[in-house]
């Protein structure tokens, strides 16, 4: 598992662990924190390298399936370590389908919905080759990891490699950094703290929030389906504006905040929602968790972490 010990990666750690596989997780701790996985800290069934995947994979003997994982996600994170996000997915991505090709392993890589960038078809489905900018500000993550689709695809074509990709969606839930930028995370921290809640632009641009329970899960089922390449679409098709989210955290919060309107970033998406019409068909997979139920928890935890109340 490279890039465990992030948002996504620790909670899926945690599942496979809990099915009863046995775990390295691989994590140059760039963006990931060892703290999001002290549950697994006395598990003899989970082992931690920090290492840099771009570098070196430091795993010796078979594996049955390699998860791939390692990349800054969130646009503060990826804009501070640009070359570094690039390496992930690229060096990275040949690195750890490497080891999948050597021990006859499954190979699942973690693309995004960033590669569909500024979408001009709506609902995105898979087959939709999307409207990136290559050379703007973002085109470092949506860059890498498309060329990490292209490599993944190659290694399926040149060397026999089993992949499957994971084009994933907005995804939220506990464990999320208070300071990385995404939106669900700014706003449960801005409503618990009393702050104004950042919304860039009209706030009439719209995410599709998969909680993380499901996203695993979506992984999971993907990685059991050998001989399915994806491209697949996991994540939420429940959309909502960025207007409609600020107000519904700032009431599920009990806070008093209000909204600050700020200039819209560069090549920030107007709109996103999956099509998982695949996923449903060839995965069986479709979220459950509701929008409201997965806030709850995500503030719960964040009330856990930053001691914030109502404001």
């Amino acid at each position: 598992m490279a890039g465990g010990a992030g948002f996504l990666g620790s909670h899926l750690c945690e599942r496979l662990v809990a099915r009863g596989d046995d775990v390295v997780c691989l994590d140059d701790l760039s963006t990931g924190s060892a703290g999001n996985l002290a549950p697994l800290g006395d598990c003899a069934a989970f082992s931690f390298v920090r290492c840099d995947v771009s570098r070196h994979v430091p795993v010796e003997g078979a594996v049955d399936v390699v998860f791939h994982l390692a990349s800054p996600a969130s646009p503060p994170a990826y804009l501070a370590h640009p070359l570094e996000t690039l390496a992930a997915g690229s060096e990275g991505t040949r690195r750890l389908a490497e080891l999948a090709g050597a021990s006859g392993a499954r190979f699942v890589l973690a693309s995004t919905s960033e590669v569909y960038g500024d979408p001009d078809v709506h609902p995105q489905p898979e087959r939709y080759r999307g409207n990136v900018d290559p050379v703007g500000p973002r085109s470092v993550y949506d860059e890498a990891k498309r060329f990490a689709e292209a490599l993944t695809m190659a290694a399926h074509r040149a060397r026999g490699v089993d992949v499957g990709i994971a084009r994933i969606f907005n995804t939220y839930g506990p464990r999320l950094s208070s300071g990385d930028g995404r939106v669900v995370s700014n706003f449960c921290v801005q409503a618990l703290t009393g702050q104004p809640l950042t919304v860039y632009g009209d706030g009439s641009q719209t995410r599709s929030l998969c909680f993380v329970s499901d996203l695993v899960s979506g992984l999971l089922a993907l990685a059991g389906a050998t001989g399915l390449t994806g491209p697949v679409n996991l994540g939420n098709p429940d959309e909502r504006t960025v207007g409609e989210l600020a107000r519904l955290v700032v009431k599920l919060a009990g806070s008093s905040s209000p909204v600050e309107h700020r200039p819209l970033p560069t090549d920030d998406p107007r709109r996103r929602c999956p099509d998982i019409t695949l996923a449903r068909g060839s995965l069986g997979w479709q979220p459950a968790v509701t929008l409201e139920d997965g806030l709850e928890l995500t503030l719960a935890w964040f009330r856990r972490h930053i001691g914030g109340a109502g404001g």
